[in-house]
Protein backbone atom coordinates (compact mmCIF):
# COMPACT_ATOMS: atom_id res chain seq x y z
CA UNK A 1 0.00 0.00 0.00
CA UNK A 2 2.89 2.65 0.83
CA UNK A 3 4.38 1.66 -2.81
CA UNK A 4 1.17 2.55 -4.53
CA UNK A 5 1.18 5.97 -2.29
CA UNK A 6 4.16 6.58 -3.23
CA UNK A 7 3.37 6.32 -7.15
CA UNK A 8 0.44 8.24 -6.57
CA UNK A 9 2.98 10.82 -5.89
CA UNK A 10 2.25 11.16 -2.06
CA UNK A 11 5.14 12.30 0.21
CA UNK A 12 5.65 9.93 3.72
CA UNK A 13 6.23 12.88 6.45
CA UNK A 14 5.73 13.12 9.99
CA UNK A 15 3.90 16.34 9.62
CA UNK A 16 0.58 15.98 7.71
CA UNK A 17 -0.71 18.21 4.78
CA UNK A 18 -2.52 17.85 1.74
CA UNK A 19 -0.68 15.16 -0.37
CA UNK A 20 1.26 13.22 2.64
CA UNK A 21 1.07 10.80 4.74
CA UNK A 22 2.78 8.88 7.45
CA UNK A 23 2.99 5.25 9.57
CA UNK A 24 3.42 4.67 12.97
CA UNK A 25 2.73 1.25 13.99
CA UNK A 26 -0.01 -0.89 12.74
CA UNK A 27 -1.73 2.89 11.47
CA UNK A 28 -1.52 4.31 8.44
CA UNK A 29 -3.12 7.85 8.16
CA UNK A 30 -3.21 9.60 4.61
CA UNK A 31 -4.42 13.30 3.76
CA UNK A 32 -5.72 13.52 0.49
CA UNK A 33 -4.85 15.55 -1.82
CA UNK A 34 -8.60 17.47 -2.60
CA UNK A 35 -9.89 17.01 0.99
CA UNK A 36 -9.23 18.76 4.64
CA UNK A 37 -9.75 15.32 6.40
CA UNK A 38 -7.62 12.59 7.05
CA UNK A 39 -8.04 8.99 6.49
CA UNK A 40 -7.26 6.53 9.02
CA UNK A 41 -6.54 2.92 8.27
CA UNK A 42 -5.76 0.62 10.77
CA UNK A 43 -4.28 -2.79 10.62
CA UNK A 44 -3.94 -5.93 12.49
CA UNK A 45 -2.23 -9.16 11.39
CA UNK A 46 -1.59 -7.52 7.74
CA UNK A 47 -5.11 -6.64 7.19
CA UNK A 48 -6.93 -3.61 7.35
CA UNK A 49 -9.19 -3.97 10.57
CA UNK A 50 -11.06 0.05 10.30
CA UNK A 51 -11.22 2.78 8.36
CA UNK A 52 -12.34 6.21 9.93
CA UNK A 53 -11.92 9.58 8.67
CA UNK A 54 -10.84 12.71 11.33
CA UNK A 55 -10.72 16.35 11.65
CA UNK A 56 -6.89 16.96 11.19
CA UNK A 57 -7.52 20.44 13.56
CA UNK A 58 -9.34 19.03 16.72
CA UNK A 59 -8.84 15.36 15.87
CA UNK A 60 -12.23 14.67 15.97
CA UNK A 61 -13.51 11.51 14.74
CA UNK A 62 -15.82 12.14 11.72
CA UNK A 63 -17.34 9.07 9.85
CA UNK A 64 -16.38 5.26 10.15
CA UNK A 65 -15.75 3.94 6.39
CA UNK A 66 -16.49 0.88 4.90
CA UNK A 67 -13.80 1.74 2.08
CA UNK A 68 -11.93 5.25 0.77
CA UNK A 69 -10.74 5.92 -2.61
CA UNK A 70 -7.57 7.60 -2.36
CA UNK A 71 -6.95 10.08 -5.88
CA UNK A 72 -3.62 11.05 -7.05
CA UNK A 73 -2.08 13.94 -5.40
CA UNK A 74 -0.61 15.74 -8.19
CA UNK A 75 -2.14 15.54 -11.75
CA UNK A 76 0.62 14.06 -13.82
CA UNK A 77 0.54 10.45 -12.63
CA UNK A 78 0.88 7.89 -15.64
CA UNK A 79 1.67 4.31 -16.19
CA UNK A 80 5.27 3.32 -15.90
CA UNK A 81 5.30 2.08 -19.52
CA UNK A 82 3.93 5.15 -20.18
CA UNK A 83 6.78 7.22 -18.38
CA UNK A 84 9.32 5.29 -20.01
CA UNK A 85 8.40 5.86 -23.33
CA UNK A 86 7.83 9.73 -22.37
CA UNK A 87 11.95 9.58 -21.36
CA UNK A 88 12.66 7.92 -24.16
CA UNK A 89 11.13 10.38 -26.23
CA UNK A 90 12.58 13.46 -23.90
CA UNK A 91 15.75 12.37 -23.94
CA UNK A 92 15.53 12.05 -27.71
CA UNK A 93 15.18 15.34 -28.26
CA UNK A 94 17.27 16.73 -25.41
CA UNK A 95 19.84 15.08 -28.13
CA UNK A 96 18.60 16.88 -30.94
CA UNK A 97 18.33 20.46 -29.48
CA UNK A 98 21.62 19.84 -27.40
CA UNK A 99 23.47 19.38 -31.42
CA UNK A 100 21.40 22.23 -32.50
CA UNK A 101 22.41 24.83 -29.79
CA UNK A 102 26.19 23.56 -30.19
CA UNK A 103 26.35 24.24 -33.59
CA UNK A 104 25.16 27.89 -33.50
CA UNK A 105 27.92 28.25 -30.43
CA UNK A 106 25.68 28.15 -27.63
CA UNK A 107 27.88 26.33 -25.39
CA UNK A 108 26.63 27.61 -21.95
CA UNK A 109 22.79 27.18 -23.45
CA UNK A 110 23.19 23.56 -24.17
CA UNK A 111 25.43 22.75 -21.12
CA UNK A 112 22.88 24.16 -18.95
CA UNK A 113 19.91 22.19 -20.65
CA UNK A 114 21.75 19.07 -20.79
CA UNK A 115 22.48 19.35 -17.27
CA UNK A 116 18.64 20.15 -16.15
CA UNK A 117 16.67 17.68 -18.38
CA UNK A 118 18.99 15.05 -17.07
CA UNK A 119 17.75 15.79 -13.90
CA UNK A 120 14.85 16.31 -14.32
CA UNK A 121 14.93 12.65 -16.28
CA UNK A 122 16.71 11.07 -12.89
CA UNK A 123 13.74 12.46 -10.66
CA UNK A 124 11.18 11.34 -13.16
CA UNK A 125 12.74 7.77 -13.66
CA UNK A 126 13.14 7.28 -9.57
CA UNK A 127 10.02 9.20 -8.27
CA UNK A 128 7.53 9.39 -11.53
CA UNK A 129 7.88 13.39 -10.55
CA UNK A 130 10.01 16.57 -10.99
CA UNK A 131 9.88 20.30 -10.43
CA UNK A 132 8.16 21.65 -14.31
CA UNK A 133 6.69 18.51 -15.17
CA UNK A 134 4.24 20.01 -16.61
CA UNK A 135 6.40 21.46 -19.47
CA UNK A 136 6.79 17.61 -20.86
CA UNK A 137 3.05 17.50 -20.51
CA UNK A 138 3.22 16.51 -24.61
CA UNK A 139 4.77 13.49 -24.60
CA UNK A 140 3.47 12.34 -21.12
CA UNK A 141 -0.20 12.94 -22.74
CA UNK A 142 0.38 11.58 -26.23
CA UNK A 143 -0.38 14.10 -27.86
CA UNK A 144 1.53 15.24 -31.12
CA UNK A 145 3.52 18.87 -31.44
CA UNK A 146 0.99 21.75 -31.96
CA UNK A 147 -2.39 19.73 -30.37
CA UNK A 148 -4.22 21.59 -28.14
CA UNK A 149 -3.48 20.78 -24.26
CA UNK A 150 -5.98 18.83 -21.96
CA UNK A 151 -8.67 21.39 -19.85
CA UNK A 152 -11.38 21.46 -17.90
CA UNK A 153 -13.66 22.11 -21.03
CA UNK A 154 -12.69 18.81 -22.13
CA UNK A 155 -14.45 17.11 -18.68
CA UNK A 156 -18.02 19.14 -19.44
CA UNK A 157 -20.70 17.47 -21.48
CA UNK A 158 -21.68 18.16 -24.41
CA UNK A 159 -24.73 20.25 -23.57
CA UNK A 160 -23.06 22.75 -21.16
CA UNK A 161 -23.46 26.58 -20.95
CA UNK A 162 -20.62 28.96 -21.10
CA UNK A 163 -21.50 32.51 -19.33
CA UNK A 164 -18.17 35.08 -19.42
CA UNK A 165 -18.98 37.95 -17.27
CA UNK A 166 -17.34 41.61 -18.39
CA UNK A 167 -16.81 39.49 -21.75
CA UNK A 168 -15.20 42.74 -23.65
CA UNK A 169 -12.71 42.38 -21.24
CA UNK A 170 -12.11 38.41 -20.69
CA UNK A 171 -12.36 37.85 -24.68
CA UNK A 172 -9.33 39.83 -25.62
CA UNK A 173 -7.46 38.58 -22.30
CA UNK A 174 -8.28 34.71 -23.14
CA UNK A 175 -6.84 35.99 -27.25
CA UNK A 176 -3.77 37.12 -25.77
CA UNK A 177 -2.61 34.10 -23.40
CA UNK A 178 -1.57 31.87 -25.92
CA UNK A 179 0.93 34.37 -27.17
CA UNK A 180 1.72 35.94 -23.96
CA UNK A 181 2.97 32.74 -23.20
CA UNK A 182 4.85 31.57 -25.95
CA UNK A 183 6.54 34.93 -25.57
CA UNK A 184 7.99 33.66 -22.14
CA UNK A 185 8.65 30.37 -23.23
CA UNK A 186 10.80 31.21 -26.24
CA UNK A 187 12.78 33.03 -24.27
CA UNK A 188 13.89 30.65 -22.08
CA UNK A 189 14.31 27.64 -24.69
CA UNK A 190 16.64 30.10 -26.56
CA UNK A 191 18.55 30.71 -22.95
CA UNK A 192 18.45 26.85 -22.36
CA UNK A 193 15.92 26.79 -19.83
CA UNK A 194 13.39 24.48 -21.34
CA UNK A 195 13.39 22.35 -24.18
CA UNK A 196 10.83 23.32 -27.34
CA UNK A 197 8.30 21.19 -26.02
CA UNK A 198 7.60 23.02 -23.63
CA UNK A 199 5.49 25.53 -26.44
CA UNK A 200 3.07 22.80 -25.77
CA UNK A 201 2.23 22.83 -22.42
CA UNK A 202 -0.18 26.09 -22.81
CA UNK A 203 -3.50 27.37 -22.32
CA UNK A 204 -5.70 27.37 -25.61
CA UNK A 205 -5.73 29.81 -28.40
CA UNK A 206 -8.83 31.30 -28.54
CA UNK A 207 -10.30 29.38 -31.72
CA UNK A 208 -9.50 26.49 -29.96
CA UNK A 209 -11.00 27.82 -27.09
CA UNK A 210 -14.09 28.68 -29.27
CA UNK A 211 -14.24 25.30 -30.41
CA UNK A 212 -14.96 23.85 -27.31
CA UNK A 213 -17.44 25.92 -25.78
CA UNK A 214 -20.93 25.71 -27.18
CA UNK A 215 -23.38 27.42 -25.65
CA UNK A 216 -22.27 31.12 -24.15
CA UNK A 217 -24.01 33.97 -22.45
CA UNK A 218 -21.43 36.99 -23.03
CA UNK A 219 -22.36 39.40 -19.60
CA UNK A 220 -21.09 43.21 -20.66
CA UNK A 221 -22.37 46.79 -19.87
CA UNK A 222 -19.85 47.52 -23.11
CA UNK A 223 -19.60 44.36 -25.46
CA UNK A 224 -17.63 44.14 -28.12
CA UNK A 225 -18.22 44.14 -31.70
CA UNK A 226 -16.82 40.14 -31.20
CA UNK A 227 -20.09 39.47 -29.15
CA UNK A 228 -22.31 41.54 -30.93
CA UNK A 229 -22.03 39.52 -33.71
CA UNK A 230 -21.84 36.07 -32.40
CA UNK A 231 -24.98 36.50 -30.16
CA UNK A 232 -28.35 35.30 -31.75
CA UNK A 233 -29.79 37.84 -29.23
CA UNK A 234 -28.94 40.34 -26.95
CA UNK A 235 -31.12 41.42 -24.18
CA UNK A 236 -30.53 44.65 -22.72
CA UNK A 237 -30.62 44.58 -18.76
CA UNK A 238 -30.76 48.63 -17.96
CA UNK A 239 -33.97 48.63 -15.07
CA UNK A 240 -32.20 48.70 -11.88
CA UNK A 241 -35.17 47.68 -9.10
CA UNK A 242 -33.28 50.20 -6.55
CA UNK A 243 -34.77 53.03 -9.19
CA UNK A 244 -30.35 54.11 -9.37
CA UNK A 245 -30.51 56.59 -12.48
CA UNK A 246 -27.22 56.44 -14.79
CA UNK A 247 -24.87 59.92 -14.09
CA UNK A 248 -25.60 62.86 -14.59
CA UNK A 249 -23.18 64.09 -17.16
CA UNK A 250 -21.77 67.53 -17.66
CA UNK A 251 -19.38 68.66 -20.48
CA UNK A 252 -16.52 71.31 -19.17
CA UNK A 253 -13.23 72.99 -21.21
CA UNK A 254 -10.23 71.70 -20.24
CA UNK A 255 -8.74 75.14 -19.21
CA UNK A 256 -8.56 75.21 -14.90
CA UNK A 257 -9.66 71.78 -15.09
CA UNK A 258 -7.91 71.30 -11.87
CA UNK A 259 -8.90 73.88 -10.25
CA UNK A 260 -12.90 73.22 -11.37
CA UNK A 261 -12.35 69.53 -9.72
CA UNK A 262 -10.62 70.67 -6.57
CA UNK A 263 -13.79 72.93 -5.93
CA UNK A 264 -16.36 70.07 -6.95
CA UNK A 265 -14.77 67.93 -5.10
CA UNK A 266 -14.63 70.07 -2.01
CA UNK A 267 -18.38 70.75 -2.38
CA UNK A 268 -18.77 66.85 -2.54
CA UNK A 269 -16.99 65.98 0.48
CA UNK A 270 -19.15 68.64 2.36
CA UNK A 271 -22.35 66.65 1.33
CA UNK A 272 -20.27 63.16 2.81
CA UNK A 273 -19.73 61.84 -0.80
CA UNK A 274 -16.35 60.40 -2.12
CA UNK A 275 -14.73 61.17 -5.40
CA UNK A 276 -12.58 59.18 -7.99
CA UNK A 277 -10.74 61.45 -10.75
CA UNK A 278 -9.23 59.52 -14.06
CA UNK A 279 -5.89 60.87 -15.62
CA UNK A 280 -4.12 59.81 -18.34
CA UNK A 281 -0.90 59.30 -16.69
CA UNK A 282 0.79 57.92 -14.05
CA UNK A 283 2.87 60.92 -13.76
CA UNK A 284 -0.43 62.91 -13.80
CA UNK A 285 -2.49 61.12 -11.18
CA UNK A 286 0.53 61.09 -8.41
CA UNK A 287 0.88 65.06 -8.78
CA UNK A 288 -2.68 65.74 -9.05
CA UNK A 289 -2.80 63.60 -5.81
CA UNK A 290 -0.23 65.12 -4.19
CA UNK A 291 -1.91 68.68 -4.99
CA UNK A 292 -5.06 67.62 -3.05
CA UNK A 293 -3.13 66.61 -0.05
CA UNK A 294 -1.76 69.97 -0.23
CA UNK A 295 -4.95 71.59 -0.01
CA UNK A 296 -5.87 69.79 3.04
CA UNK A 297 -8.09 67.15 0.76
CA UNK A 298 -7.19 63.39 2.11
CA UNK A 299 -6.15 61.50 -1.61
CA UNK A 300 -4.22 58.56 -2.92
CA UNK A 301 -3.23 57.93 -6.32
CA UNK A 302 -3.69 54.37 -7.95
CA UNK A 303 -2.45 52.72 -11.01
CA UNK A 304 -0.13 49.67 -12.07
CA UNK A 305 2.60 50.76 -9.87
CA UNK A 306 0.71 50.65 -7.05
CA UNK A 307 0.76 46.95 -5.35
CA UNK A 308 -2.46 44.51 -5.72
CA UNK A 309 -3.17 44.61 -1.91
CA UNK A 310 -2.09 47.85 -0.99
CA UNK A 311 -4.88 48.95 -3.95
CA UNK A 312 -7.14 46.87 -1.98
CA UNK A 313 -6.32 48.83 1.40
CA UNK A 314 -6.85 51.90 -0.94
CA UNK A 315 -10.25 51.13 -1.90
CA UNK A 316 -11.11 49.54 1.38
CA UNK A 317 -9.78 53.51 3.05
CA UNK A 318 -12.07 55.28 0.69
CA UNK A 319 -15.31 53.65 1.40
CA UNK A 320 -14.39 54.23 5.13
CA UNK A 321 -13.97 57.75 5.18
CA UNK A 322 -10.03 57.48 5.68
CA UNK A 323 -9.10 58.73 2.10
CA UNK A 324 -11.90 61.14 0.62
CA UNK A 325 -9.91 61.33 -3.15
CA UNK A 326 -8.66 58.42 -5.31
CA UNK A 327 -6.97 59.50 -8.73
CA UNK A 328 -6.36 56.38 -10.86
CA UNK A 329 -5.72 55.84 -14.90
CA UNK A 330 -7.28 52.69 -15.83
CA UNK A 331 -7.83 50.77 -12.62
CA UNK A 332 -11.03 52.84 -11.97
CA UNK A 333 -12.86 51.24 -14.83
CA UNK A 334 -15.02 47.88 -14.21
CA UNK A 335 -15.15 45.67 -11.49
CA UNK A 336 -14.78 48.66 -8.85
CA UNK A 337 -18.81 48.68 -6.73
CA UNK A 338 -18.06 51.70 -4.64
CA UNK A 339 -21.67 52.86 -3.30
CA UNK A 340 -19.88 55.93 -1.44
CA UNK A 341 -18.46 57.75 -4.85
CA UNK A 342 -20.86 60.52 -5.95
CA UNK A 343 -18.33 62.03 -8.17
CA UNK A 344 -16.35 60.88 -10.84
CA UNK A 345 -13.86 63.55 -12.72
CA UNK A 346 -12.63 62.55 -16.28
CA UNK A 347 -9.36 64.82 -17.08
CA UNK A 348 -8.92 65.42 -20.60
CA UNK A 349 -11.72 63.27 -21.97
CA UNK A 350 -11.41 64.26 -25.48
CA UNK A 351 -7.91 62.77 -25.96
CA UNK A 352 -9.46 59.97 -28.56
CA UNK A 353 -7.40 56.71 -27.45
CA UNK A 354 -7.71 53.49 -25.02
CA UNK A 355 -8.32 55.51 -22.23
CA UNK A 356 -10.62 57.19 -23.60
CA UNK A 357 -12.38 55.54 -25.88
CA UNK A 358 -15.96 54.57 -26.13
CA UNK A 359 -16.23 51.80 -23.66
CA UNK A 360 -13.51 53.28 -21.14
CA UNK A 361 -15.77 56.44 -21.25
CA UNK A 362 -18.64 54.38 -20.10
CA UNK A 363 -17.28 52.48 -17.52
CA UNK A 364 -15.71 55.02 -15.98
CA UNK A 365 -18.99 56.80 -16.19
CA UNK A 366 -20.95 53.64 -14.39
CA UNK A 367 -18.73 54.16 -11.31
CA UNK A 368 -20.72 56.98 -10.10
CA UNK A 369 -23.96 54.77 -10.85
CA UNK A 370 -24.02 53.45 -7.45
CA UNK A 371 -25.14 56.54 -5.74
CA UNK A 372 -28.28 58.57 -5.93
CA UNK A 373 -26.75 61.91 -6.26
CA UNK A 374 -23.97 59.94 -9.32
CA UNK A 375 -22.37 63.22 -11.08
CA UNK A 376 -19.70 62.60 -13.99
CA UNK A 377 -17.27 65.68 -14.81
CA UNK A 378 -16.04 65.34 -18.33
CA UNK A 379 -13.29 68.10 -19.07
CA UNK A 380 -12.94 68.52 -23.16
CA UNK A 381 -12.36 70.93 -25.63
CA UNK A 382 -13.94 69.19 -28.43
CA UNK A 383 -16.56 66.56 -28.66
CA UNK A 384 -14.34 63.37 -30.10
CA UNK A 385 -16.60 60.40 -31.76
CA UNK A 386 -15.88 58.13 -28.64
CA UNK A 387 -17.28 60.81 -26.20
CA UNK A 388 -20.30 61.63 -27.89
CA UNK A 389 -21.37 57.81 -28.11
CA UNK A 390 -20.59 57.74 -24.31
CA UNK A 391 -22.59 60.51 -23.66
CA UNK A 392 -25.27 59.19 -26.15
CA UNK A 393 -25.62 55.89 -24.66
CA UNK A 394 -25.98 57.39 -20.74
CA UNK A 395 -28.57 59.60 -21.44
CA UNK A 396 -30.64 56.50 -23.18
CA UNK A 397 -30.36 54.94 -20.54
CA UNK A 398 -30.74 57.79 -18.17
CA UNK A 399 -34.07 58.00 -19.69
CA UNK A 400 -35.25 54.35 -19.59
CA UNK A 401 -34.83 53.97 -15.80
CA UNK A 402 -36.57 57.80 -15.24
CA UNK A 403 -39.19 56.85 -17.43
CA UNK A 404 -39.62 53.42 -15.29
CA UNK A 405 -39.66 55.04 -12.13
CA UNK A 406 -41.54 57.83 -12.88
CA UNK A 407 -44.49 55.12 -14.34
CA UNK A 408 -43.75 53.27 -11.11
CA UNK A 409 -43.55 56.04 -8.40
CA UNK A 410 -39.74 54.65 -7.91
CA UNK A 411 -37.66 57.16 -5.25
CA UNK A 412 -34.21 56.20 -6.56
CA UNK A 413 -32.17 54.79 -3.15
CA UNK A 414 -28.52 54.19 -2.97
CA UNK A 415 -26.84 50.89 -3.21
CA UNK A 416 -26.03 49.48 0.57
CA UNK A 417 -22.94 47.32 0.81
CA UNK A 418 -21.30 45.55 3.02
CA UNK A 419 -17.80 46.57 4.19
CA UNK A 420 -15.29 44.03 4.18
CA UNK A 421 -12.27 43.71 6.85
CA UNK A 422 -8.93 44.44 5.20
CA UNK A 423 -7.30 41.22 3.18
CA UNK A 424 -3.80 42.37 5.52
CA UNK A 425 -3.72 44.96 8.68
CA UNK A 426 -0.56 47.34 9.01
CA UNK A 427 0.93 44.71 11.08
CA UNK A 428 0.80 42.38 9.06
CA UNK A 429 2.72 44.36 6.03
CA UNK A 430 6.27 42.97 4.84
CA UNK A 431 8.47 45.52 7.25
CA UNK A 432 11.33 47.41 6.62
CA UNK A 433 14.54 45.69 7.82
CA UNK A 434 15.90 47.00 10.63
CA UNK A 435 19.71 47.13 9.56
CA UNK A 436 18.03 49.34 6.78
CA UNK A 437 16.96 51.95 9.09
CA UNK A 438 20.43 52.46 10.14
CA UNK A 439 21.46 53.94 6.73
CA UNK A 440 22.09 57.61 6.70
CA UNK A 441 18.62 59.14 4.68
CA UNK A 442 21.57 60.85 2.03
CA UNK A 443 23.02 57.83 1.57
CA UNK A 444 19.97 56.02 0.32
CA UNK A 445 20.21 57.37 -3.03
CA UNK A 446 23.65 56.23 -3.94
CA UNK A 447 22.97 52.75 -2.33
CA UNK A 448 19.83 52.60 -4.57
CA UNK A 449 21.99 53.57 -7.66
CA UNK A 450 24.25 50.47 -6.55
CA UNK A 451 21.90 47.85 -5.48
CA UNK A 452 20.44 48.49 -9.14
CA UNK A 453 22.87 48.35 -11.10
CA UNK A 454 23.61 45.09 -9.24
CA UNK A 455 20.38 44.08 -10.22
CA UNK A 456 20.55 44.43 -14.05
CA UNK A 457 24.17 42.89 -14.10
CA UNK A 458 22.39 39.75 -12.24
CA UNK A 459 19.91 39.47 -15.14
CA UNK A 460 22.35 40.07 -17.55
CA UNK A 461 24.37 37.08 -15.96
CA UNK A 462 20.62 35.28 -15.62
CA UNK A 463 20.62 35.25 -12.40
CA UNK A 464 17.47 35.69 -11.70
CA UNK A 465 17.14 34.23 -8.19
CA UNK A 466 19.78 36.88 -7.15
CA UNK A 467 18.22 39.95 -9.38
CA UNK A 468 14.88 38.85 -7.48
CA UNK A 469 16.22 39.35 -3.98
CA UNK A 470 18.04 43.14 -5.26
CA UNK A 471 14.62 44.04 -6.86
CA UNK A 472 13.19 43.11 -2.95
CA UNK A 473 16.31 45.14 -1.18
CA UNK A 474 15.54 48.60 -3.24
CA UNK A 475 11.77 48.48 -2.75
CA UNK A 476 12.56 48.25 1.00
CA UNK A 477 15.21 51.13 0.75
CA UNK A 478 12.95 53.74 -1.42
CA UNK A 479 10.23 53.21 1.81
CA UNK A 480 12.83 55.00 3.63
CA UNK A 481 13.32 57.84 1.10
Amino acid sequence: MLGKLVFLQYVRSDILSRGRFRLRGETLEIMPAGREAVLRVDFFGGEVERICEYDPISGEEKAVLSQAIVYPAKHFVVPPSTMEKAIGQIRAELEERVRHLEKIGKVVEATRLRRRTLQDLSMLSETGFCQGIENYSRYLTGRKEGEPPFTLLDYFPDDYLTVIDESHVSLPQIRAMLAGDRARKKTLIEHGFRLPSALDNRPLGFAEFRAKVGQVIYLSATPGEYEKKKSSRVVEQIIRPTGLVDPELSLRPTRGQVADVLCEAEKTLAAGGRVLITALTKKQAEQLSEYLTEKNIKSRHLHCDVDTLERTEILRALREGEIDVVVGVNLLREGLDLPEVSLVAVLDADKEGFLRSEVSLIQTIGRAARHESGRVLLYADRVTGSLRAAIEETERRREIQLEYNRRHGITPKGVKKSRRKPLITPAEKEPVPEYFRLIATENIPALLREKEKEMKEAARELEFERAALLRDEIKQLRKLL
